[in-house]
């Protein structure tokens, strides 16, 4: 009888490491215009298990469409991203991030949409992320990557506050909007073309949850 017990315990861990082993989630939080299209985007990346839409930069009072609309508010439109470390690293996200999620170089706007709520930033939660963050920029303005400077804030997270229900998964739910089809659904193309081993077809939603 002992003997059996030692055998089970024994199987009992094997099964038990790899739980062990795993990973935990982590966090980021990107800035890089309007949140819908960045939304849309990570939600098709492997690895990424969650993206919520929001609002990072400013205060909770302050935290809401209308108001952060205004430009006074010191909020950006953001998206908070959870995501498996053990599938997709927190440099490669910023390589999605700045290769074919938005222009870098754009001060305080994105395509049609000005003001400093669209502006590019990353919001670090760890001095690891500030690290990683620092040397991603670096790397790509050594390589030339961009013909303007890189003009994104590398900057303290202090809170992402989430945006009303009706921004959650917005380009999935209205994929033929004239602002979806232009200025979004092309970084999803380009998200296929570029990091074929990241992308997937059926996108994580946060609103169904």
């Amino acid at each position: 009888m002992r003997m059996r017990n030692v055998v089970m315990a024994a199987c009992l861990a094997v099964i038990a490491a790899p739980l062990a082993a795993q990973a935990p989630p982590q966090t980021a939080v990107l800035a890089g215009g309007c949140f819908w299209g960045i939304q849309n985007l990570f939600e098709h990346v492997r690895g990424v298990t969650r993206v919520v839409v929001g609002y990072a930069g400013g205060t909770a009072e302050t935290a809401s469409y209308e108001q952060v609309g205004t430009e006074t508010t010191g909020h950006a439109e953001s998206v908070q991203i959870t995501f498996d470390p053990s599938v997709v690293s927190y440099e490669t996200l910023l390589d999605v991030f700045f290769s074919v999620g938005h222009d870098p170089t754009e001060l305080n706007r994105q395509g049609p949409d000005t003001g400093t709520s669209y502006r590019s930033a990353i919001f670090y939660l760890n001095d690891e992320q500030r690290s990683v963050a620092q040397a991603v920029i670096a790397r790509l303005t050594a390589a030339h990557a961009y013909s303007h400077p890189i003009v994104t804030q590398v900057v303290p997270f202090n809170g992402f506050y989430r945006a009303e229900e009706y921004h959650q998964d917005f380009a999935t739910h209205h994929p033929d909007y004239p602002y979806i089809v232009i200025n979004d659904l092309p970084k999803v193309d380009h998200l296929r073309e570029k990091f074929p081993q990241l992308y997937r077809e059926t996108p994580v939603l946060t609103s169904s949850r």
